[in-house]
């Protein structure tokens, strides 16, 4: 595994690792979502899985949330996450190992931004797998609690513990934050998506829902998968879920090939 920094187009230092098989036959991106980090388990469960199946992975941490990079993650949006995305594969491509076409994970708004490069950039793309993506900003709203939304529009503010880093408390601009997200919905553009897609969802995502996913997925074209993991949260944390979710990513994986 190599730890590398480059400079996104604002001049902010994104931090990324690299890791790599013995014997690479293609490239694959993974994407956090709100707040999240490079190394966080759900993630992190993937890389073995993409090693095995001699994929070169990147993993990064976007501008404007806990990890590495640089930013305040009061003012995360997700045209900064989507951007920080696009610079991330740009400098790839100026890597040795760098391929096309490759392929793009994401959860949550990683998803949403994979999701978005996967449609402005199709020919890139072989295949695309998303955990719990966010659709659209009215879906993204829709899917959260009311009181807790009533009070984030009241305030500006959503604050909120943060539950995998322990001691850390969130803090973000929700109007801000979900004002530019708004301008965002895959539904519009989802006959774009024409390549290899698989969703994976927790039954009891109560962030990107499973009624969410299942919106989505219907407008999908083919080919297309939509895997539900039994009795599973917005983001897996037990070794039951993060096992299956590596298991379906793994036979996905193979039928590409």
């Amino acid at each position: 595994m190599e730890k590398i920094f480059i400079k996104n187009r604002h001049d902010k230092k994104i931090a990324a690792l690299v890791d790599k098989p013995e014997i690479s036959r293609g490239l694959a991106f993974i994407t956090h979502g709100l707040g999240g980090i490079k190394s966080a388990p759900h993630l992190q469960a993937l890389v073995p899985v993409l090693l095995a199946n001699h994929y070169v992975v990147v993993r990064f941490d976007a501008t404007h949330t806990y990890g590495e990079s640089e930013g305040d993650y009061s003012e995360a949006t997700a045209t900064n996450y989507y951007q920080d995305l696009e610079d991330v594969i740009n400098w790839a491509m100026t890597q040795s190992w760098y391929a096309e076409p490759f392929i793009l994970i994401g959860h949550s708004l990683g998803g949403l931004c994979s999701n978005l490069y996967a449609i402005n950039f199709s020919n890139r793309v072989k295949a695309l797998a998303t955990v719990a993506t966010v659709v659209s900003g009215d879906l993204f709203n829709n899917d959260c609690n009311p009181q807790e939304r009533a009070e984030w529009e009241r305030t500006g503010w959503q604050i909120r513990d943060s539950h995998s880093q322990p001691g850390i408390v969130k803090r973000l601009r929700w109007l801000n934050f979900i004002g530019d997200l708004k301008q965002y919905d895959l539904l519009d553009k989802a006959s774009k998506l024409v390549m290899p897609k698989l969703l994976i969802v927790g039954e009891q995502d109560d962030v990107c829902s499973l009624n969410t996913q299942n919106i989505f997925f219907e407008n999908l074209p083919e080919p297309k998968e939509l895997q539900v993991i039994k009795d599973a949260p917005h983001t897996f944390k037990e070794l039951e879920h993060l096992a299956e979710m590596s298991h379906i990513v793994n036979q996905w994986l193979k039928s590409l090939n």
